[in-house]
């Protein structure tokens, strides 16, 4: 793994591990929660740890659940932050960090049919994520509150 980041005429700068960069995302942790007339959601996701963030979603309505998806954010071997969603427990699917800054993470993967982007953005109590095709054409947005 590359552990400088170099720029023209050779200054270059240590890079942060990516144990350091999976930690900015802790804003994301904790069990987060969508109660609507049309169903329920909730997004758990665990403290990073060791260059490792492990999730969970599941989702429902009044006839049961509906669906779940297995989440995990690591780096990969360049160091690139990825974030792999595993819906159903299927094959698990990558999408590489393109811009996190504050609370606020942006995931995408060109190749994908949909979504090809996925964004991540924490206000207080409130998490939202939008995912989309990679102009964002399509959105589908998804809001839960911090469950205690």
């Amino acid at each position: 793994m590359n552990l400088f980041r170099c720029l023209p005429l050779l200054l270059c700068a240590p890079l942060a591990s990516p144990a350091a960069e999976v930690a900015e995302l802790h804003w994301l942790a904790g069990h987060w929660v969508a109660q609507q007339d049309s169903g329920w959601a909730e997004e758990v996701w665990l403290p990073p740890r060791d260059g490792l963030m492990l999730g969970l979603g599941r989702n429902g309505n009044g006839a049961g659940r509906t669906g779940f998806e297995f989440l995990r954010i690591s780096a990969d071997a360049d160091g690139t932050l990825v974030y792999w969603a595993a819906p159903s427990g299927g094959t698990p699917v990558p999408f590489r960090a393109e811009h996190v800054v504050g609370q606020e993470a942006h995931f995408s993967n060109p190749d994908h049919d949909f979504p090809q982007r996925i964004v991540y953005r924490r206000d207080g109590d409130q998490l939202e994520a939008i995912i989309s095709t990679l102009d964002g054409g399509n959105p589908i947005r998804f809001e839960w509150r911090r469950s205690d």
